[in-house]
């Protein structure tokens, strides 16, 4: 019995011999941020960014190549890292996140503090295999991830094929910029953290199984065609979404604050094609009281024929007096954007200076709209986009413009043309799908080196990872306007969120017509009733702007539907005004603490598993969830209540339903289903027809009581960059559930133009009480506030 105890106790001690001998992790090196590995003869790197970002980097070559990111603006932070070691693995840790890398496979994982593993690499999941573009030999670049059944994934963009948790749809994504599709090597999980795939080339990311169809768990592939590393960014906070979009964000760039006008209504057309027609739109919307704040001046405005296509002049026919036309759009309190190309007629003034500075890629000659001859300016150059800026800034932003619409910043270069051509960062086919990262930074960089007293604002149809940082919001593209479109754009909205870029919208209405709903025709009955659909769902998007094609006739503009749609329009316009201190306070939140406007269920209630599959419904901000209408002729809406605890409130009736459950919504064509999450609250500020017509005095406090919560309310002067030196003012105001009491907190900040003292009207949301937009003609108590804080018991009135 002794010998074969000790025979089998030799056997094992030889077995672990044998495995150490074969191990794939042979050395290690401790840097002051992480540690370097062998692996396989290659070298893996694990490095802390800061206590709750880790960069992994692997190459099979005994050193890592000199990676300079496109995304990442961060540099390293000091991190306190404690390292153990044991005889399968090696473990770092902070404060947040524990990294662990397997000594026999060389699989790294991420774990939070309590040792649940939050993500781990594919054993064998590393491929990097010899490629070949343009006759050049480099590398292709892959990747492996398991994936739990339960896990939901989200993000790499926006894509227009509807696909909502890619871990339960399956399917791959190729990441391209393209118009209508947006690459952004991002995703979120709903286990709180986010993934950035550090790799600009083109790339295909795929949920499978592992093995056969009924294998646990998934795998997550990333497979770029380009690449000189394996190279990630893990982000990680308190296990919320939250918390790892905040530390996104602090890696790549903050998103800056948009000017209060930007939130509200926006009104375009492709195209207005004459100062007279611009104006006189903005005239009538006046004329009418419909509230707005932007229109847009889109292509074309320049001379016809050629060598004028990125020349930045105004036909001196058709626009007489541009620096007259902003000036008047100024003067009925409009703010004006204008499109803008990164393409170029050949023999152009502005062509010619930027090809003598060598801002330009060669010329294309098939460009499909419209057909002829162009080239494309090189952003990647930083004397292509300090040219690209000063032609812009001295014949545009000089004459009065606001803003800019970036067109086609894909870039839209037959096809994927752009591989083809050389940057100074390196061959098209190595940073393809920054091109729009590059084109917006140099915009926001110019205009902020410019002036610090009006922000920038850049409308765009594409983005990359970290573009967020450029004060860019993108659209999604020129899409068509069917009743799959529209549903399609909910998850290609949610997507993006989740993949770090907080502005985004639509063209209201879908860019082109279609039979099915009416060709775009206000005047058809199925249009009118599509058309208030989008318009809902719209005004609960981080823009709200109408758009569409010039061939669609006679256009979108409020007058030209019935007086029903009219109506419709109204309402959502008189709500999103009234909801312009909420939605303020939440763009500084996005701008502050690395929030997001649309937030999809999984980031408030990703322990319900019925959440994570849901992409149809939101909240806007931290307290309304929307249900938009996506099919003809409905009148109810099925509504999931998250697993929240206490009731939640129909915002149009203040009823409540317990949350847990699905609901049958009223859905008229007039209403789209709101409910406001209990703990909630939510400031509502008086009409406008724009956004800065009046201070927000009073402001009517609706509280949506049956949990503790908190709103900090936020205001500065609109539109400059004081705040970014202080000049701003916060107020936390907080409801305690259980002693039924409201603080209006003492006010932090001050800022030119404050008002020093106002009028809170508080009101305990119930049923038929504080409901809907009109002002609540008997609030449940007035408070007069001066800066000091207030406690406002429930039952008490305090004047």
């Amino acid at each position: 019995m002794k010998e074969n105890v000790s025979f089998t106790l030799i056997a094992a001690i030889l077995t672990l011999f044998l495995a150490a001998a074969e191990a794939s992790v042979t050395t290690s090196k401790k840097l002051s941020e992480g540690t370097e590995f062998t692996v396989d003869g290659g070298t893996l790197r694990v490095q802390f960014w800061s206590d709750n970002i880790v960069r992994v980097t692997y190459v099979n070559a005994a050193e890592l190549p000199t990676n300079k990111s496109l995304t990442v603006v961060a540099n390293p932070k000091k991190v306190k890292l404690r390292q153990r070691e044991n005889d399968r693995a090696f473990t770092l840790m902070s404060t947040h996140i524990r990294v662990k890398i397997d000594k026999q496979t060389g699989v790294v994982s991420f774990l939070d503090v309590a040792d649940h593993v939050l993500l781990q690499e594919s054993a064998q999941g590393r491929e990097i295999a010899p490629a070949t573009q343009r006759g050049i030999t480099g590398n292709s670049c892959a990747l492996s991830f398991d994936l739990p059944a339960d896990e939901g994934i989200y993000g790499l963009g926006q894509h227009q094929q509807g696909s909502w948790n890619y871990s339960a749809s399956g399917g791959s994504v190729t990441l391209a910029q393209a118009n209508m599709n947006v690459g952004i090597p991002v995703i979120t999980s709903s286990k709180g953290y986010m993934l950035l795939w550090d790799d600009p080339a083109v790339t295909t990311v795929s949920a499978r199984t592992a093995g056969d169809t009924n294998a646990k768990p998934r795998v997550l592939r990333w497979s770029s065609e380009w690449g000189k590393a394996i190279d990630y960014y893990f982000c990680y906070g308190d296990g919320t979404i939250d918390t790892a979009l905040k530390a996104y964000r602090n890696l790549t760039g903050n998103a800056p604050l948009m000017p209060k006008w930007e939130l509200g209504f926006w009104q375009c057309k492709e195209r207005y094609a004459s100062q007279d027609e611009l104006l006189g739109i903005a005239k009538k919307l006046r004329e009418l009281k419909v509230p707005v704040d932007g229109i847009i001046q889109d292509w074309q405005y320049w001379p016809p024929g050629t060598n004028t296509w990125g020349s930045h002049l105004f036909d001196p026919k058709r626009y007489p007096d541009p620096v007259g036309m902003f000036k008047e759009l100024h003067e009925m309190n409009y703010h004006a954007l204008i499109s803008v190309w990164a393409k170029f007629d050949l023999g152009s003034d502005n062509s010619k200076e930027l090809n003598a500075v060598g801002g330009m890629f060669p010329q294309v000659t098939s460009y499909a709209f419209p057909p002829g001859h162009g080239q494309w300016y090189d952003p990647f150059a930083a004397v292509g986009r300090q040219t690209y800026w000063k032609q812009m800034r001295d014949e545009i932003f000089a004459k009065g413009v606001d803003g800019w619409w970036l067109d086609a910043p894909e870039p839209e270069i037959g096809g994927m043309g752009f591989r083809n051509y050389q940057t100074p960062m390196g061959p098209g086919y190595e940073v393809y799908n920054a091109y729009p990262l590059m084109h917006s930074g140099g915009i926001y960089q110019g205009q902020r080196a410019a002036t610090d007293q009006k922000r920038v604002v850049i409308l765009t149809r594409s983005a990359y990872a970290g573009q967020q940082r450029n004060s860019a919001i993108t659209w999604s593209g020129d899409i068509t306007g069917t009743w799959q479109v529209l549903k399609n754009q909910i998850p290609a909205g949610l997507n993006c969120s989740l993949s770090g870029i907080p502005y985004w919208n639509t063209d209201t209405g879908g860019f082109f017509g279609s039979r099915e709903t009416g060709d775009a025709n206000p005047g058809n009955p199925r249009y009118q009733e599509f058309f208030a659909r989008w318009f809902q769902f719209s005004a609960f998007c981080p823009m709200f702007r109408v758009h569409g094609s010039y061939g669609e006739k006679p256009g979108k503009e409020f007058w030209r539907f019935d007086g029903k749609t009219q109506d419709i329009m109204r309402t959502y316009l008189n709500l999103r005004y009234r909801l312009m201190p909420y939605l303020y306070s939440t763009a500084w939140q996005v701008t502050a603490e690395g929030s997001a406007f649309m937030r999809p269920l999984v980031m408030d209630f990703p322990k319900d598993p019925q959440a994570l599959n849901i992409g149809n419904q939101y909240l806007f901000g931290p307290a309304i969830m929307i249900t938009p209408v996506t099919s003809a002729e409905a009148t109810n809406q099925p509504v999931y209540l998250p697993s929240d605890g206490a009731p939640w409130y129909d915002f149009w009736t203040g009823e409540t339903f317990p949350a847990g459950q699905r609901v049958e919504a009223a859905a008229p064509v007039e209403i789209v289903p709101l409910f406001v999450r209990p703990g909630s609250i939510i400031p509502l500020g008086p009409f406008l027809q724009y956004s800065s017509e009046k201070p927000a005095d009073p402001i009517e406090l609706r509280i949506y009581r049956g949990a503790d919560g908190k709103f900090t309310l936020y205001e500065d002067e609109g539109d400059n960059y004081n705040y970014e030196k202080g000049k701003h003012a916060t107020v936390l105001i907080s409801w305690n559930e259980a002693k039924q009491a409201l603080e209006i907190g003492k006010r932090n900040g001050e800022f030119p133009g404050m008002v020093k003292e106002r009028t809170f009207y508080i009101v305990w949301v119930s049923e038929n009480h504080g409901a809907g937009i009109p002002v609540t003609e008997k609030p449940d108590a007035v408070v007069h506030y001066t800066g000091t804080a207030v406690t406002v018991p429930m039952g008490k009135s305090t004047k």
